[in-house]
């Protein structure tokens, strides 16, 4: 009897025993599985109607903003400059029209970024100026309700576009500053328009319609797309169906006045 009843307290203990290194493995916390940043996701920082009232401190770091893209337009710190993302490279275009590498720690106050995966090419064959070439590209959209990355590659033979200087504060309202901009007039170059086209859903946050920045092939030159001519080259469009927007934590962002209808100086600014 004796041995009998300890062989069921032997019994009885290991069977605790497991229970309770199943309790803990059940309750444990699961490994961490890597974040995936979603390929079909335009991710904006700010809103282009914070912008337009003059909130230009930078709110995120460039790496930060690479990890959500490898294709975007947006400004510097205290909207020192123009920037573009190509290929994964992002750059600065300042007053001096000339593109700089954007430093990964620098800041940014307003972008929009996306991983490019083009899904509609329109070829063009014969010189298009920027309304005709607009108007060719929207018509190919399934939707006049989603997002659009937009890449033009080719020979330009015309290309007008603009930059603006570091702001000191108290910072002056964008239409402000854009009424002193340093225009440049580019001609016969290659070279790269990219940006994107918003539905007008999204007014308020980012510029309806299209909102582009060119770089030439050569890196030399770019800035805000204010007119251009394509004589040849390819159109590509990335429908991308999904929003994520991070708004500054600080700052101005959080007392400036976002009720307003600012439609008149972003037409102007644009």
């Amino acid at each position: 009897m004796g041995g009998d009843r300890l062989l069921r307290y032997a019994v009885v203990a290991v069977a605790f025993l497991l229970a309770g290194v199943w309790i803990g493995l059940a309750a444990a916390p699961l490994p961490a599985v890597p974040a995936c940043e979603d390929r079909d996701t335009l991710f904006q920082v700010s809103t282009i109607d914070a912008l337009l009232q003059g909130t230009y401190d930078g709110s995120m770091a460039f790496d930060e903003l690479a990890r959500h893209g490898d294709f975007g337009i947006g400004c510097g710190d205290r909207l020192d400059g123009e920037l573009i993302g190509i290929d994964g490279e992002w750059y600065l275009i300042r007053v001096d029209g000339r593109p700089y590498l954007a430093s990964g720690s620098a800041t940014t106050p307003f972008a929009a970024a996306t991983f490019f995966d083009p899904e509609i090419t329109v070829a063009v064959d014969e010189p298009m100026n920027l309304t005709a070439l607009q108007s060719r590209v929207e018509a190919k959209f399934p939707s006049e309700n989603l997002f659009y990355a937009i890449r033009v590659d080719g020979t330009f033979p015309h290309v007008v576009t603009r930059s603006v200087p570091a702001q000191e504060k108290p910072y002056p309202r964008l239409i402000d500053v854009t009424a002193n901009q340093t225009v440049f007039t580019l001609e016969n170059v290659t070279g790269t328009a990219i940006g994107f086209w918003t539905p007008a859903l999204a007014e308020g946050v980012n510029v309806p319609g299209y909102h582009l920045h060119f770089i030439t092939g050569d890196r030399a030159a770019g800035g805000h797309v204010l007119d251009m001519t394509l004589a040849e080259g390819t159109v590509q469009v990335d429908t991308t169906a999904n929003f994520t927007m991070a708004l500054p934590s600080g700052g101005d962002f959080l007392t400036v006045d976002l009720s307003a209808d600012l439609s008149d100086d972003l037409e102007q600014v644009e």
